[in-house]
C-alpha cells in the first residue's frame, strides 16, 4: 500500500483523536452555560474527589501534563472555584482545595457529563462499552510503558 492511499480510519491514534474531539465538543457545548471547559472540568472534578491534592497528583489523575494543569488551576482559581495553599510536607508545592462555588459547579455539571457519556453508550451494547473501556485502559497503560522507556 502506498502512503497516498493510507486509510486513516484504520489508524487507532487518528480514530481515538477524532472521536475524543467529537465527544469533547458535545460536552463543551453542554458546559457552555456554566463557563467552564471540559479540560477545566476534569481538573476541578479531581480536586473535588480529593481535597488537598498537590498539582503533580492532580495532573496525573486528570491525564494532563504539569504545565497544562498549572494553567488550568490558574483559570479555576481566577474563577473562584479552587484555592491553593503551601503544602504541609513540601513548602515548594501547593495543595489545591475546592471552594463552595467549585463544589456547587460540580454538583450542577456532573449530570451533564453523565448524559454526554450516555450518548456515547447509546451506539453500542453494554458488553461492547465494557470492552471499549478495557481496551482503552490497555492502550493507555501500553503507551505509558513505551513513553517511560523512551
Amino acid at each position: 500500500m502506498t502512503d497516498e492511499r493510507y486509510d486513516l480510519t484504520r489508524s487507532a491514534g487518528f480514530m481515538l483523536g477524532t472521536s475524543y474531539r467529537k465527544v469533547s465538543a458535545l460536552f463543551q457545548s453542554r458546559l457552555k452555560p456554566h463557563a467552564i471547559t471540559p479540560e477545566q472540568w476534569s481538573v476541578l472534578y479531581q480536586v473535588n474527589l480529593e481535597d488537598g491534592l498537590i498539582q503533580k497528583d492532580i495532573a496525573e489523575r486528570a491525564g494532563k501534563d504539569r504545565p497544562t494543569t498549572t494553567r488550568i488551576l490558574d483559570h479555576l482559581e481566577q474563577k473562584g472555584l479552587v484555592g491553593r495553599r503551601t503544602g504541609d510536607r513540601d513548602r515548594r508545592s501547593f495543595q489545591v482545595g475546592i471552594t463552595d462555588k467549585g463544589k456547587e459547579l460540580i454538583r450542577e455539571t456532573l449530570p451533564i457529563e453523565r448524559r454526554a457519556n450516555e450518548e456515547v453508550r447509546r451506539c453500542m451494547s453494554d458488553e461492547e462499552y465494557d470492552t471499549l473501556i478495557r481496551l482503552l485502559i490497555r492502550i493507555d497503560r501500553h503507551m505509558i510503558d513505551i513513553l517511560e522507556r523512551e
